[in-house]
């Protein structure tokens, strides 16, 4: 397997664990991968084709679906709440 797609593999293991952490404890990891992400997926997408790019987009769309509306939302201008777990 080529190191873009065990570090893909790392990514996803690291998204998952992640996600188990309590929500606030979940930000700085999260936005490490978050950040990270559009990295590996062009270089996935440069060693293996669009299709393999295509798949990991869809898995990070998937996985990250709340925090990038979020975001999205501000950008707009529209209102945007953040979770319970994060409000003070």
């Amino acid at each position: 397997m080529s190191v873009p797609l065990v570090l893909g593999c790392i990514w996803v293991l690291a998204a998952a664990a992640t996600a188990m952490l309590p929500m606030r404890r979940q930000m700085v990891p999260g936005l490490a991968l978050l950040a990270a992400a559009p990295v590996l997926l062009v270089w996935i997408g440069l060693v293996h084709g669009w299709l393999w790019l295509a798949i990991g987009l869809f898995a990070f769309l998937s996985m990250f679906r709340n925090p990038l509306l979020y975001v999205l939302r501000r950008a707009m201008g529209r209102p945007a709440r953040l979770p319970k777990e994060l409000e003070k």
